[in-house]
């Protein structure tokens, strides 16, 4: 009995859950809306809170396409259901005379234009 009563909440959370839509980005967070570019690294910020991440490491290659669900200070937190994953932004995006850059997960981005 109690299994089942486990496997039906299970069910229910995550149905709940899958069908959540993305955070739009804020307005205080506009700046970091675009393509970014680095190495071994891209991602994609809609303002509507669908995000493309793809990157590259010796031993893994990630193409996720997640959904915006909260920001902690410069920080982000992206996923798809109950599975989510913090952004670690060190240099939030920032203007050095043409170039946009932010530094997230320890790798520079250059928003493209």
């Amino acid at each position: 009995m109690k299994l089942a009563r486990f496997a039906l909440l299970g069910t229910l959370f995550f149905t709940a859950t899958s069908f959540a839509e993305p955070l739009p980005v804020p307005l205080s967070k506009i700046a970091y809306i675009g393509n970014w570019q680095g190495k071994d690294m891209q991602l994609k910020i809609s303002p509507d809170g669908k995000i493309l991440y793809k990157r590259t490491t010796q031993e893994k290659q990630f193409n996720l396409n997640i959904e915006l669900s909260s920001f902690d200070g410069d920080n982000f937190d992206a996923g798809v259901g109950i599975i989510n994953s913090t952004f670690h932004v060190t240099k939030p995006p920032t203007k050095s005379g043409d170039k946009i850059t932010m530094i997230v997960d320890g790798v520079e981005l250059t928003k493209a234009n």
